[in-house]
């Protein structure tokens, strides 16, 4: 009986090996590095899927939005875009596109997941010329080829779960701090790594990198009273500025060697 029961523990203990040892592989398989900083996350979904998402969610916003690609300043656009996705280090065969929408009170500009990207009209004159815009762009490509996207949703998961297990009558409060310890800062951190990103990126296509603080700057003096940065999802402007100053002499480098690239005056 006792050598049934210990045979019994053996195979159980050989059951939980394995299956801890496939969870580990399929852990690992889930890590990817990002561009440029090297960093290691998790993050599970396939690259098609950062396809399929961005690209209906690109067709739910254009299908609201009005169109300004027949404007002169697209052509300035498309440009700039063309020239960094060409530098970029696109992780599965991203399907690149830009619109320019016509909205002149929204500063805004963004790249969905897979590569799907809207200029607005209202940053135009905060970019002032292709290369403030370049900044923008390079930030917003660093966002969909370091696939912040879908890893946020992986985070955003695993916080519910977390406060789901503990919250009973206490799940607000459980839910406020696990945003201000963890998905704010988070959301913080990728912020900073598409700031590196898009900064190496413009130096690639030969954009001044000098330019990117010059950009924040004026940022910084549209912006109004900003939220406190530990309350916000964005790192505040001189936070990006100083942090920015620290990349900017592997950017140089880069750009010192694709000056050629750089647009006539």
């Amino acid at each position: 009986m006792n050598g049934c029961v210990e045979t019994m523990r053996a195979r159980t203990g050989r059951g939980f090996y394995r299956l801890g040892l496939a969870a580990m592989l399929a852990i690992l398989g889930a890590c990817v590095t990002t561009p440029v900083t090297g960093r290691k996350a998790f993050n599970p979904f396939p690259i098609s899927d950062d396809k399929t998402i961005g690209a209906q969610g690109y067709a739910e916003v254009l299908k609201t939005s009005k169109l300004a690609d027949s404007r002169p300043e697209f052509a300035m656009v498309k440009r700039c875009v063309d020239r960094l996705t060409a530098v970029a280090d696109d992780p599965g065969g991203f399907e690149w596109e830009v619109h320019l929408i016509d909205d002149p009170k929204t500063v805004n500009a963004w790249c969905m997941p897979g590569g799907k990207m809207a200029v607005y009209t209202g940053i135009l004159p905060v970019t002032q010329d292709e290369t403030g815009l370049a900044v923008v762009m390079g930030h917003e490509i660093g966002h969909a080829v370091a696939r912040h996207g879908t890893e946020s949703i992986i985070q955003q998961t695993g916080l519910e779960f977390v406060v789901s297990l503990l919250g009973g009558q206490h799940a607000d409060q459980w839910g406020m701090v696990g945003n201000l310890a963890i998905s704010l800062p988070n959301s913080r951190s990728h912020e900073s790594e598409a700031d590196e990103i898009g900064l190496i990126y413009m130096a690639r296509a030969g954009y001044d990198p000098d330019k990117a603080i010059e950009f924040w700057q004026r940022m910084a003096a549209n912006s109004g009273g900003a939220p406190p940065e530990w309350l916000s999802t964005h790192p505040s402007d001189a936070t990006r500025i100083e942090d920015l100053k620290k990349h900017l002499k592997k950017a140089r480098a880069i750009y010192a060697g694709k000056k050629s690239w750089a647009p006539k005056p």
